[in-house]
């Protein structure tokens, strides 16, 4: 039994709702390889969706039934019309839905009804639009496809292609090559998706599926890629998201993916700006949801690129070059002046080329002749033009070199026959076939394909042809990263104790719709969670500061406590170095003054006395809940100028204790930590078991809690201490504080 006949074993019949991996992975093979295609709304108007789809299955050849319904008309395209499901000569099994919208619904319970497995609505008029009739049937359409567990791509989307099929539901009139490509395309946007597809055409790149999933009322593109992870014809997965509506579907998908070893080539569409609507609290302030949506997804095995022909590079990359052993690169030109462009652009990146093994220079040096300039790169150009045999005998000698992981040849392909190139370039496929590294040809500028390109290229499988050097050296960072991440990323659950998640539920219930907790109870709820905090008490008078303050011992620290007030130092509420009685008492008074002055009138709970910490780094800890992408946690460098340095790094929450390290180690105040230039190493586990608590708190909330705000978290080489903390709640109250 094949792959495909293996995944629609028992699949026969009225499809449930899915329910698990394997469920959605059926239900998607049912739209992509039906038995039979029924149109419904046929009509012969010029120029019409309809007709278009229809001379596509044509013209294509797909070979199962191909059935257009109209009850208005006996014969169409040349071929008897059907004036409805009952008529049709077998069961419908993958409906195309080309009615209004007003009737579109009603469509899919018949075809339900009827037999069918699956649909495809092309019709608009749904949730796109903003009216009220359009929003409500947008729901009856959900609702029905619901309940009747047909598998459903759009509305509002321009069909399918799945190559193996000959089937093409789509209205792009340009050549399709019907190929089972390595290739499998998902997306939001119908127009991106097909452009997508026709430039990796242009590519001489297979696509074997590509499905525009519109307005997601039914299949989401997490579920098409889950369906490209199981299919073992697809190498690379691309997605186009313009949201993602389900975290979790979306986790899976990916995870699914990684351990297929199918890398996720992602273009997402802007920052939303829900993931910004935490922003009382720094925290939520700098983790928009590009940041997070890359945070959360780059662990789990995705790619994302910023524009579309970054995208069209890196998939070209990833279908024809394995994944490195290790960064470790060397490169064959024959310009010298291209040498040098090769090196300033990997430099850039972050990547070098280290000087070539001893070995392998030895070899070159022998063949290149004396006076020559053995390097990495190396330039071949003088010695080639005496020998153009030695232009294959370098690049042989990089490929076999076991001290080298990935092969650059600076190149381009020809756009007409020309004997020697092309036998030089097959002879190079051989060896990057027998080889067990990847072999990439990069040309420094974009080069158009013609139809010769493009079959030279099909017929070189074994090596990448990348373009444009900067996009190219972007493709290769990727390809080296992708290789270097975990091999298993486990499931990671929050670590927290009953005792922690007890005091979370009463502080929330406690809180009575408040915007935020304030400071004293913010850090009672972080103590709970294993944060360390500073010594400190509340005063409710001068005297009562001063007697707070010759307990924990000088220096002190007071600090105004009011839940409407999040940010204490913008309106003076914090004064620093207080060493006597004397200073405890005036800051006390100066503080009460200046809130008493301030126009929305603020609750004044009191002011809080605090043990000063001397520190060697201020930190910033902090938890967010983003609105596409659930709860993340942020570690960087804090203090008054957070927004300036920006120094933060954020990973999906809850983390462990090496997730916690590995976050710390990719920011600057991570390097600081460990002792730099010469200082002594800082207390790293107060900072890492300060992560992992956060992280706790912020999945255990649920989506109660908007954002956390650690700033700052001192650090000295003893021990690390949470001085202030704001936990913002995901509420009403919370909402109209951020706008104002």
């Amino acid at each position: 039994m094949d792959a495909h006949a293996a995944i629609s074993a028992g699949s026969a019949g009225k499809w449930s709702p899915p329910r698990d991996a394997s469920d959605i992975v059926k239900s998607v093979h049912a739209m992509l390889h039906p038995r039979n295609i029924v149109l419904v709304g046929a009509t012969d108007k010029p120029g019409n969706y309809a007709e278009r789809i229809w001379n596509n299955l044509v013209k294509y050849g797909y070979e199962g039934g191909l059935y257009p319904i109209n009850a208005r008309r006996e014969t169409i395209w040349g071929v008897d019309c059907y004036k409805d499901f009952a008529s049709l000569p077998e069961k419908p099994d993958h409906v195309l839905v080309l009615v209004p919208a007003r009737v579109a619904v009603q469509v899919i319970r018949d075809a339900a009804a009827a037999g069918a497995r699956s649909a495809t609505i092309v019709t608009s008029g749904f949730s796109e639009l903003q009216d009220e009739e359009s929003q409500r049937l947008a729901e009856e359409l959900r609702q029905a496809v619901k309940e009747t567990g047909l598998a459903v791509t759009g509305p509002n989307c321009l069909g399918n292609l799945s190559a193996g099929e000959k089937l093409f539901t789509n209205i792009d009139d340009r050549i399709v090559t019907m190929e089972q490509g390595r290739v499998g395309i998902a997306g939001q946007s119908g127009a991106i998706v097909m452009a997508i597809r026709q430039a990796l055409e242009d590519r001489g790149v297979g696509v074997g599926y590509m499905v525009t999933t519109g307005n997601e009322v039914g299949l989401e593109t997490p579920d098409l890629m889950a369906y490209f992870a199981a299919d073992p014809s697809i190498r690379v997965i691309v997605v186009y998201l313009e949201g993602v509506r389900n975290t979790k579907a979306f986790r899976d998908a990916c995870k699914a993916a990684r351990a297929a070893g199918k890398p996720v080539i992602a273009l997402k569409l802007g920052a939303s700006e829900g993931g910004r609507a935490a922003a009382m609290a720094h925290t939520g302030a700098l983790a928009g949801s590009i940041e997070t949506f890359d945070a959360i997804s780059t662990r789990e095995g995705v790619i994302r690129v910023r524009g579309l022909d970054e995208l069209i590079e890196t998939t070209e990359c990833f279908v024809h070059a394995d994944t490195p052993k290790g960064n470790r690169l060397a490169a064959v030109s024959l310009s010298g002046g291209k040498r040098g462009l090769l090196i300033d652009a990997f430099y850039s990146a972050g990547m070098n080329f280290a000087p070539l093994p001893a070995n392998a220079s030895e070899q070159l040096a022998r063949m290149l002749g004396p006076g020559s300039i053995v390097g990495n790169p190396l330039d071949a150009g003088f010695a080639a033009v005496v020998d153009p045999s030695v232009y294959m005998k370098s690049i042989k000698i990089m490929i076999d070199d076991p001290d080298t992981d990935i092969v650059i040849i600076d190149a381009e392909l020809p756009k007409a026959p020309h004997e020697l190139r092309e036998r030089n370039l097959r002879i190079v496929n051989e060896m990057a076939a027998a080889g067990n590294k990847p072999v990439i040809y990069i040309s420094a500028m974009s080069i158009g394909f013609t139809e010769h390109t493009k079959a030279l290229r099909k017929s070189l499988p074994d090596i990448a042809v990348l373009q444009g050097l900067d996009r190219a050296v972007g493709a290769i960072k990727s390809l080296i990263e992708y290789a270097n991440l975990r091999k298993e990323v486990p499931d990671i659950v929050s670590s927290s104790k009953t005792s922690a998640r007890a005091m979370l539920e009463k502080m929330l219930k406690s809180a009575n719709g408040a915007a935020a907790l304030d400071e004293v109870g913010s850090k009672k709820l972080l103590k709970a969670y294993g944060i360390p905090i500073s010594q400190e008490a509340i005063a409710q008078t001068s005297a009562e500061a001063v007697k707070i303050a010759k307990k924990i011992g000088f220096p002190v620290v007071a600090k105004v406590v009011s839940p409407d007030i999040l940010h204490k130092s913008d309106v003076g509420g914090v004064v620093l170095d207080l060493n006597s009685a004397a200073e405890v008492r005036k800051a006390f008074d100066d503080i009460v003054k200046r809130v008493k002055k301030l126009k929305n009138k603020p609750r004044l709970e009191g002011i809080l006395i605090a043990q000063q910490v001397e520190a060697d780094l201020e930190l910033v800890v902090g938890a967010s809940l983003d609105a596409e992408m659930g709860p993340v946690v942020l570690f960087g460098t804090g203090g008054v100028d957070i927004e300036l340095m920006k120094d933060v790094a954020l990973a999906g929450a809850p983390i462990d204790a090496a997730e916690a390290r590995q976050l710390i180690a990719r920011t600057k105040a991570g390097v600081k930590l460990k002792g730099y230039r010469g200082r002594p190493a800082l207390h790293e586990a107060s900072a890492v078991k300060a992560l992992v608590g956060l992280s706790n708190l912020i999945a255990d909330a649920g989506t109660r809690i908007a954002s956390i705000d650690v700033n700052p978290f001192l650090l000295n080489s003893k021990l690390g201490v949470a001085v202030d903390g704001l936990i913002v709640l995901n509420n009403e109250a919370a909402r109209k504080a951020a706008k104002h």
